[in-house]
């Protein structure tokens, strides 16, 4: 190959409108493939529009197939549930399903590469991209993204219904300060390693394809120029030996960050880092030449990132068959068993916050109901702002859901107020519909907009005059129920105090609509857990289960004259409005006999724990058992409780089933001061429940010290 043609295959360019375009391209576009100058292209979809720019490519000198890449992030027309949402199912075999059926969809539109999933670990919900991901625990995180990655790859990603997956973004973009969108992240390498990576390693382990650079900067370096990241950790600690893209632009940012003075140094960063293609920005294409003629990028790292490349179009099976076959399009999208699983997971991802004295499941019988909202009723905002090229027209309202349920029942629609509700003009004649419905369900939220990139928010209540109008609503002293959709856990406090029932519906995708029409009305029981807590006030952000003690921590069963001196804070509680891991469900479960198999172990040993569950409702239901860890006292202090282990399980009503787990070395240890798992004699304590918050406890201790 010359240094142009190694040049291209490193340059990633778009197609034309970019994420939101037809999937077309332009004829500039189409020279640089017939001149081999282009690797991978974003945005050119549709099984014509792919197969027509790879002919172009190998009618190249050197005949090497294109990569079409696309953000295909929780479906590509068939719409799942926003990641965040998904993860709120704790149903791992769901979440492979979900995104197996997305590659397919993808790949039958000539797609070969997605950019999923993102697998950074968040803890603020002002942050916009935490519907992006799975939450604030890392064991939960690291499951998903295994499970993420087998779903989009398989065994053998050159299959014609897998894609190669892409962990992202690499890595603690997800700590942004402030919540701000691209922001900086400054940490110790105890939390980075902790906490920020696992996930990632996870997906190392799972066989993910590729990764991407984040945004932000990491202790001062720019992620996408960050040799210690890509290269030590990446490389040489995790043996990754994918392909690793840029962020959009992010090579040319590191000019913003004042980490490079000019393109060409932004080049040289990027490449030297070990950054291997770049997405969009063109400072390589541009200053390639001249850095390995001056020295500044030896060939070596050009031939190690081409390799890379090259790589993965040999492992997508691109060089035997660089076309995909125009007529599996056609009989992929929108199949009708995609669609059910996608009502399936999007009812499994609801979490019903409140039910007070059981108002729901709703009677099918019931004759006349109100539906108040905008959000009930707007196709478009039955999408998210990553909706891959699902289309609002084949989505299912909240409405319309309703009323396919109740066919023979009077479905009443009032707006109240439009998406954004800026004002009260339309509040009478909601009104009006509750008083003489006499029930009303209520969809409140977020508008698509208001989360996703670029979408975070300093204050996360209902926007707008939207928790005017519920409180309108209240007095009337008619039963209600509210709705809500959103991205992020937000601050609602106010409903949860006065309002009867509270659904958390996410933003559930293309059979979102039916859905919550199958879980209002009893067809399906909800099962979902919050992956994320729900503070009481942005004010306690950011805020997680698993945070760490003071010298002073708070104690609850004191009286609060007593702890002046304590960290909390004067006027609110130190808890969350709801728990990481909550959630009800219209059925109740006991849990009762918790045994373990022994009281001391070896640090070699392993601990057998047994619980059992019992449906005590009157209802069949499913349950998420979770299992936490505390480590009473060690040389590395450590959170006040760690999620070791979950389990969804269904029971009929008054079955019993024995749920059981097995604690080992890696779920005891902690990293040493030279990053070792070490095993550390002592007192450890398991709690096992349906909540982060559970308080069913036994005992154990660790008889020896052990680095592995």
């Amino acid at each position: 190959m010359t240094l142009e043609e190694k040049l291209g295959q490193i340059q990633q360019t778009t197609g034309i409108g970019g994420h939101n375009g037809k999937g077309n391209f332009t004829p500039e576009v189409a020279d640089l493939a017939r001149r081999g100058l282009i690797g991978s292209v974003i945005n050119v979809r549709g099984a014509n529009n792919t197969n027509t720019l790879q002919r172009h490519a190998m009618s190249s000198r050197l005949k090497i197939p294109l990569i079409f890449a696309y953000d295909t992030i929780h479906g590509y027309r068939t719409l799942f549930p926003i990641p965040l949402g998904e993860t709120a199912t704790w149903d791992l075999e769901a979440v492979e399903q979900a995104s197996a059926i997305a590659a397919a969809e993808s790949r039958s539109a000539g797609i070969h590469w997605v950019f999923a999933p993102m697998v950074d670990l968040m803890r603020d919900p002002r942050w916009g991209r935490v519907m992006e991901g799975s939450g604030e625990d890392v064991f939960l995180c690291s499951e998903m993204a295994k499970a993420r990655v087998r779903g989009f790859q398989g065994n053998d990603y050159s299959q014609p219904n897998k894609v190669m997956a892409c962990a992202k973004h690499f890595a603690a973009y997800g700590a942004a300060e402030a919540g701000r969108d691209y922001n900086t992240v400054d940490m110790s390498e105890r939390r980075l390693r902790e906490i920020y990576l696992p996930p990632f390693q996870a997906a190392v382990e799972a066989g993910v394809g590729s990764f991407m650079t984040a945004f932000n900067e990491l202790n001062g370096v720019p992620a996408t120029g960050n040799k210690w990241l890509l290269r030590d950790v990446l490389r040489d600690e995790w043996k990754f030996d994918g392909l690793v893209v840029s962020d959009w632009d992010a090579v040319i940012e590191m000019n913003a960050h004042q980490y490079s003075a000019n393109d060409s140094e932004a080049a040289r960063y990027a490449l030297n880092a070990g950054t291997d293609m770049e997405m969009n920005s063109q400072c390589v294409a541009d200053h390639g030449n001249q850095l390995v003629q001056t020295g500044k990028v030896a060939m070596d790292v050009i031939d190690t990132a081409v390799r890379n490349i090259l790589r993965a179009k040999f492992r997508l099976g691109l060089f035997d068959n660089p076309y995909v076959d125009e007529e599996l399009e056609q009989v992929t999208i929108l199949k009708p068993e995609f669609l059910q699983a996608a009502r399936t997971m999007a009812a499994k991802s609801f979490v019903l916050l409140k039910n007070e004295r059981q108002i729901l499941p709703i009677n099918k019988n019931i004759r006349r109901i109100a539906v108040i909202g905008a959000l009930g009723n707007t196709h478009h905002e039955t999408l998210s702002h990553w909706s891959g090229s699902a289309r609002a027209e084949d989505s299912t309202t909240i409405l319309q859901g309703i009323r396919a349920k109740l066919p023979n029942s009077n479905v009443i629609f009032e707006k109240g107020c439009e998406v954004y509700c800026t004002t009260d003009k339309d509040f009478d004649e909601a009104i009006e519909a509750v008083n003489y419905t006499g029930f009303a369900i209520v969809v409140v939220g977020e508008p698509r907009q208001y989360s996703g990139e670029a979408g975070s928010r300093a204050v996360i209540d209902l926007p707008g005059r939207q928790l005017d109008l519920v409180k309108r609503i209240n007095a009337t002293g008619k039963p209600f129920v509210i709705i809500l959709m959103n991205g992020r856990p937000m601050t609602i406090e106010w409903l949860a105090k006065n309002a009867p029932a509270i659904l958390v519906t996410w933003r559930a995708g293309t059979m979102g609509g039916h859905a919550v029409a199958d879980v209002l009305f009893g067809d399906v029981n909800p099962s979902g857990k919050l992956p994320m807590s729900f503070p009481r006030s942005t004010g306690q952000i950011p805020i997680h289960y698993d945070m760490k003690n003071t010298g002073r921590p708070i104690e609850k069963s004191s009286a609060s004259s007593a702890q002046r001196y304590r960290s909390k804070y004067l006027d609110v509680p130190n808890d969350p409005l709801y728990a990481f891991g909550y959630g009800l469900s219209y059925t109740t479960f006991a849990f009762e006999n918790f045994i373990i198999n022994t009281t001391t172990l070896t640090a070699d040993e392993s601990l057998g724990i047994r619980v059992e569950v019992v449906n005590i409702g009157d209802r069949e239901g499913e349950e998420i058992v979770q299992l936490y860890l505390r480590d009473v006292a060690s040389s590395i202090t450590r959170p006040v409780r760690q999620l070791r282990g979950f389990k969804k399980i269904r029971l009929d009503v008054q079955q019993r089933r024995h749920v059981d787990f097995v604690l080992t070395k890696k779920d005891f240890g902690f990293l040493d001061k030279k990053w070792r798992l070490k095993v550390e004699a002592g007192v450890f304590e398991i709690y096992i429940g349906n909540s982060s918050d559970t308080t069913l406890k036994r005992t154990f201790t660790v008889s020896t010290t052990k680095v592995f």
